[in-house]
């Protein structure tokens, strides 16, 4: 018989996992675990290992993993690089999927959720910036009946971003809150998601005998994760969680005893303390140091805490004295084996940044200079210099903790240096993605790889000179509330560890208050901007962009009267800000209040003379208002000023088709398409406007596309069973009308619509009915009316 393949990765790791020593009880518990049936009260189904840094939790859980593994579970493993709910919900479906098992009905409402989240944040960047104005709306929608030629954006909103990132462009996706399925998954996706996730475990659960769910670094994912977590473990809020599923989180603190009070039943807390001597002894054993006055020293000095034994036990120590200096930092308990002075210097310049590559090791490196490539090879290979699950090489908190102690001490000038120095590196980085991503949708901070470079730009701006550039990072923090609270975490992520590291008080104060203010999922941003705005920390500037930005997620929370109490804040703070103009021009228009809509449009266009977004919104306020001939000279005069702007060209190409000029209107949509293929009020438009020229395959070709982009959209849905009703295509007409109906049940429009292909069809007695329900959601629904009365009086 052939011999099974195997790779060399895999017995490397058997290798690894075979050297793995201490931590049998916390193994053995795990273990037994599994003996145990989940209807036996001696099984547990939460486990939480928690201690301090360094002392082995991470190995441990990755111990716990292989376990469960080998006894065929299902295993997903996530930590501090998922930042919500929604991510870590991709990333157990990524992970079920590299076990073989495709959670394909997650996957499918992901891909809807990141799809809308794209649209929405295109929609988001037609927003003019406070630098360069370019066209399109700040303002967000209010929940109300807005037919499909009134809206030039469809079903653009989606999960990944929070409800205050769906607030800019807004306005022209209001159409996908007329279901409240779609409001939900804006405001609190979790809620919309998480169901399907149960789901799905609930299948897997009968492809396995266990499954088992990994959360690292819980002290970093507790503060959006906790709360989910035990809804999840303890009600029925989202589903039913299967009973043959185990968690397993790990952390430095206890479980929150607030949340997680009666959790004796059925959790069993792990507390991880440093190794017992015999454990270390077995360690160090395990790496070949023997001798019992090095394995003596080894002891005293680690305080037998695993990550530094190991430290200590890979410098191959041969005599006590190679061992280190009891009173040093774990700099000096490291460092005074090597007597190489520039590895000496790197390791202890490579401290400063909370990530490592080979250029960042050249701007920490004191000098700046050259750095040989096997000196890096060298640093990567050392113990306490892990890899995390993305690749980014770091420092253990352990040894680099004390290492910055050390440097910021003892050498500020160095500190300072090297902070700005590793700054200036991501400053770079971040302009020169900029560039490349010029023209692309999205404020900066929506971007993730644009994001990862900024907050790391902050955190050492902020260590470099602690005092000097929090003002700076403060108007940041204004622009990451802007694009959600999840974003708003990061940020207040590299306040933390600036406040730990540089051990400055007042930014420790920033950072807790911040934290604080982020706990809810939902309003976290708004809480964040409400603590800046009642601080002294911020400028006029700073402060006129946080009223901004509060009044924008007012008013997707439908405070809309508050925001512009907030927008009138930021104009009394500088009248020459065209910002808080748009602001009110935007929620007065989503009240109803035009002429006073157009006063404030006339205000920032005397800030901002002949700018692009002003004519633009004008255009579509008159558009709104029913006034497509006063729309369009505003609409051609924004679109003189930026030929490249789609929106303006699909909203003019709207008002040509209300003006009697359908091919014009064909012309505009083909170009506002050929610059933004995926905009699917465009292309849903543009079938209307096909359908009504007779271009009956064009149509449904657009609508076939706008479907795939927009796969839950009701309207695009509907439009389809236009063109296939007046196709005489009525058996496909109901078929779609039907599927319009089951995602939007409150879908007036097409009720009626759906009544005049049943009549069609010879099924009067169900047009009439589908005829009373549009009329019971719209009384006043004249055209409903009509046509009841025509078909009922006629069977009469």
């Amino acid at each position: 018989m052939a011999r099974a393949r195997v790779s060399m990765q895999g017995l490397i790791r058997q290798r690894r996992r075979a050297g793995f020593v201490g931590r049998r009880d916390e193994l053995g518990a795990f273990g037994d675990n599994f003996e145990l049936p989940p209807e036996d009260d001696r099984h547990r189904f939460l486990f939480h290992v928690h201690g301090p840094a360094g002392v082995g939790k991470t190995s441990l859980v990755r111990e716990m993993c292989q376990l469960a593994t080998g006894r065929g579970a299902f295993v997903v493993y996530v930590d501090e690089a998922t930042v919500d709910v929604p991510s870590v919900l991709a990333e157990a479906g990524a992970q079920f999927a590299q076990q073989g098992r495709m959670l394909k009905t997650l996957e499918r409402a992901l891909a809807t959720y990141r799809q809308r989240a794209h649209e929405a944040v295109v929609a988001a960047a037609r927003e003019p910036g406070p630098d360069v104005p370019s066209a399109g709306s700040v303002a967000l929608a209010r929940a109300g009946v807005v037919g499909l030629g009134m809206v030039p954006v469809v079903g653009a909103f989606a999960g990944v971003v929070d409800a205050d990132r769906v607030a800019h462009g807004a306005d022209r996706l209001r159409a996908r809150f007329r279901s409240q399925e779609d409001a939900r998954l804006v405001l609190e996706p979790e809620r919309v998601l998480t169901p399907v996730f149960l789901d799905e475990l609930a299948d897997a659960a009968d492809a396995a005998p266990w499954l088992v769910l990994f959360f690292d670094t819980y002290e970093r994912t507790a503060p959006f994760l906790d709360r989910w977590l035990h809804e999840v473990m303890t009600t029925d809020r989202h589903g039913e969680l299967p009973a043959n599923a185990v968690v397993v989180t790990a952390g430095q603190r206890p479980l929150d005893p607030a949340r997680w009070d009666g959790a004796a039943d059925f959790a069993a807390e792990l507390p991880l303390r440093p190794f017992t001597e015999a454990e270390a002894r077995d360690l160090l054993t395990a790496k070949g140091v023997t001798e019992e006055p090095v394995v003596t020293e080894v002891l005293r000095l680690s305080g037998r805490l695993p990550v530094l034994v190991s430290t200590l036990a890979e410098t191959g120590p041969a005599a006590p004295g190679d061992v280190g200096d009891p009173s040093a930092t774990a700099v000096e308990r490291f460092l005074k084996w090597e007597q190489d002075p520039v590895r000496r210097a790197v390791a202890l310049d490579c401290a400063l940044p909370r990530r490592l590559d080979e250029e960042i090791v050249r701007a920490a490196v004191d000098g700046g200079g050259e750095v040989p490539a096997e000196l890096y090879g060298w640093l990567r290979a050392l113990p306490f210099v892990r890899a995390d699950r993305t690749g980014v090489a770091r420092y253990h908190d352990v040894v680099r903790t004390p290492m910055l102690r050390l440097r910021r001490t003892t050498e500020p000038a160095l500190w300072s240096s090297g902070h700005t120095r590793v700054a200036e590196l991501y400053g770079r980085r971040r302009a020169a993605l900029e560039e490349e991503l010029r023209g692309e949708a999205g404020r900066p901070w929506m971007r993730p790889p644009w994001r990862a470079l900024r907050v790391e730009e902050l955190y050492h701006q902020l260590c470099a000179g602690p005092r000097a550039a929090l003002p700076g990072v403060l108007r940041e923090g204004i622009e990451a509330c802007r694009a959600g609270t999840a974003t708003a975490r990061e940020w207040a992520g590299a306040v933390a560890d600036a406040a730990e590291d540089t051990d400055a008080e007042h930014l420790r104060v920033w950072a807790d208050d911040c934290r604080a203010a982020l706990a809810d999922e939902r309003t976290g941003a708004l809480d964040l901007l409400d603590l800046f705005l009642a601080r002294p920390g911020l400028d006029d500037a700073g402060r006129v962009a946080a009223y901004n930005v509060h009044g924008l997620r007012l008013f997707h929370l439908g405070r809309l009267r508050e925001a512009l109490g907030d927008h009138e804040r930021a104009i009394a703070l500088d009248p020459a800000d065209p910002w808080g103009h748009h602001g009110l021009a935007v929620t007065y228009r989503a009240l109803g209040e035009y002429e006073t809509a157009l006063h404030h449009l006339d205000a920032a266009d005397e800030v901002v003379p002949g700018a692009e977004w002003v004519a633009r919104d004008r255009g579509e306020t008159y558009r709104r208002m029913g006034r497509p001939e006063d729309a369009l000279p505003w609409l051609d005069r924004a679109h003189a000023i930026d030929p490249s702007e789609p929106l303006t060209l699909g909203s003019r190409g709207q008002v040509k088709f209300l003006l009697g000029h359908p091919h014009e209107a064909l012309a505009d949509l083909d170009r506002a398409l050929a610059l933004w293929p995926d905009y699917p009020w465009a292309l849903a438009r543009r079938a209307h406007i096909r359908h009504a020229v007779g271009d009956v395959p064009g149509a449904l070709a657009d609508l076939d596309r706008a479907e795939e982009l927009d796969p839950d959209g009701a309207r695009i849905l509907g439009e389809r069973g236009d063109v296939l009703r007046f196709a005489g295509r009525h058996d496909e007409a109901v078929t779609a009308y039907d599927a319009a109906l089951a995602i939007d049940p409150g879908y007036a429009w097409a009720w009626g619509s759906r009544a005049m292909a049943l009549e069609a069809l010879g099924r009067t007695e169900e047009a009439v009915a589908s005829l009373d329900e549009a009329l019971r959601i719209d009384t006043e629904y004249a055209w409903a009316r009509e046509q009841r009365e025509r078909i009922t009086g006629r069977t009469a």
